[in-house]
């Protein structure tokens, strides 16, 4: 079995890496194959709305038609990929930039415009998508977060057949609180949540990969 990580975060180890690590871990503790994947090493663009991946009997049916550094991540998930683990930050109430561009490329081309909608994509993988946010998760539900991350669940699930939703709130976003101007919120509740409980988290993520390469 071979599990593909996408991270959405410009960091590499902070707490969106983490995670995915973790969930990677779990993984492979189950046997999977795995490997992690930084969308910010790449130089791509989202969809550009040209529907050669609509053209019937066109040579790109089925498939994104641009060419660039996601075109090998994106037929690697297609020949090899048994699931899929992605990781994001939210940033001003929704996933990065790159994430959603990516997101984009990866479901579109697979979905035919058919009634009901369908999937052209070959086989059912699973899909596990990790979400990390500077907010409690009160917050997130009154600004309507779970409103985007059903949808999102909802359209993976409609290309690839399975898919579930992790979520770690009240992230620690800095290394050292002293160096930014930070009135908002309090960095010793954070430094405490991140030595308290996201070690809890870091148990969910590995949990949620165990899961996704035993079911997959």
């Amino acid at each position: 079995m071979t599990i593909i990580g996408i991270n959405g975060s410009p960091r590499k180890n902070w707490n969106t890496a983490t995670l995915l690590t973790k969930a990677l871990e779990g993984a492979a503790s189950q046997g999977a194959q795995t490997e992690l994947i930084h969308l910010y090493d790449l130089a791509f663009k989202g969809c550009r709305s040209c529907f050669a991946c609509k053209i019937i009997d066109g040579p790109h049916n089925g498939r994104c038609a641009q060419k660039d550094e996601l075109s090998p991540v994106l037929k690697k998930i297609e020949d090899e990929a048994d699931a899929i683990i992605l990781g994001s930050p939210i940033y001003f109430n929704a996933m990065t930039g790159e994430m959603r561009s990516f997101i984009e490329r990866l479901l579109f081309a697979h979905m035919v415009y058919s009634q009901p909608f369908r999937s052209v994509f070959p086989r059912r993988i699973r899909c596990g998508i990790i979400y990390t946010m500077n907010i409690t998760e009160e917050m997130a539900a009154e600004r309507g977060y779970e409103a985007m991350f059903s949808s999102t669940e909802a359209s993976f699930r409609m290309v690839f057949g399975e898919a579930e939703t992790f979520c770690c709130y009240d992230t620690y976003q800095f290394p050292d609180y002293s160096k930014v101007v930070m009135e908002y919120m309090n960095p010793a509740k954070k430094a405490a949540r991140r030595n308290n409980l996201f070690p809890d988290d870091c148990r969910k993520a590995f949990e949620l990969g165990c899961r996704i390469a035993s079911n997959g």
